[in-house]
């Protein structure tokens, strides 16, 4: 597969099957994302496979602690506090085109409720990872980080799986610490669901728009 058609065929899938991804597969996902680069070679990811027992067990509580109404607070600010434009209106407009797709109205809570827990499940996948970064690294392994993710999926589609990059599933750090046994001042960056995409699933259906590249490209010869 070439990379400009993994990166055409790239999305964000939310609903997949039963079928269970080989471990051994994993593994040579993660081996091939490893080959990006990072700043002083530091290779700063530290990468948690969750699937089986293991799995259902973070799940569960990660949608007890949703349920209860539990402060989420990341480890970092991943969006900003004060949102401007454009970048609003793209934000409006995904949770848009999320609940139209699956004909959620803007009233009914209860649908909008459930459907947002639905991530602490990691939407179903058969396996959810979990990216860790070490307390003492700084911004640029997030940049680092960022290119790690991306090898990550772009070797999955070639392998006929899809994935999901979760900011949510990092949303109580502390239970995902706790259970995994990782540091408690340890950097969760974010989560993915990984496994077989349901095609048949509406919410599977749309694909979110991208600006052309002459909105946000300035070419400098003189």
């Amino acid at each position: 597969m070439q990379v400009r058609s993994a990166l055409a065929a790239r999305k964000s899938v939310r609903a997949f099957t039963e079928q269970t991804v080989d471990p051994v597969t994993v593994e040579k996902l993660i081996s091939l994302a490893g080959k990006a680069p990072s700043g002083t070679n530091a290779q700063p990811w530290q990468v948690a496979v969750v699937s089986g027992k293991a799995k259902q067990r973070l799940d569960e509580q990660l949608i007890a602690a949703h349920n209860r109404g539990d402060e989420e607070k990341m480890d970092y600010l991943y969006y900003p506090t004060d949102w401007v434009e454009p970048f609003l209106s793209r934000r409006r407009a995904c949770g848009l085109q999320l609940y139209t797709t699956l004909q959620i109205k803007r009233e009914d809570k209860a649908r909008q409720f459930a459907q947002w827990q639905a991530n602490y499940s990691a939407f179903g996948a058969p396996v959810a990872l979990y990216f860790f970064l070490h307390p003492k690294m700084q911004t640029g392994s997030f940049i680092d980080y960022g290119m790690f993710l991306q090898s990550f999926m772009l070797a999955a589609v070639e392998e006929g799986l899809a994935t999901c990059p979760q900011a949510a599933l990092g949303q109580y750090p502390q239970i995902v610490k706790r259970e995994l046994g990782y540091p408690e001042d340890s950097i969760l960056i974010c989560g993915m669901a990984l496994g077989y995409e349901d095609s048949t699933a509406k919410i599977n259906s749309y694909r979110t728009p991208r600006e052309p590249a002459a909105t946000y490209t300035r070419f400098f010869n003189d």
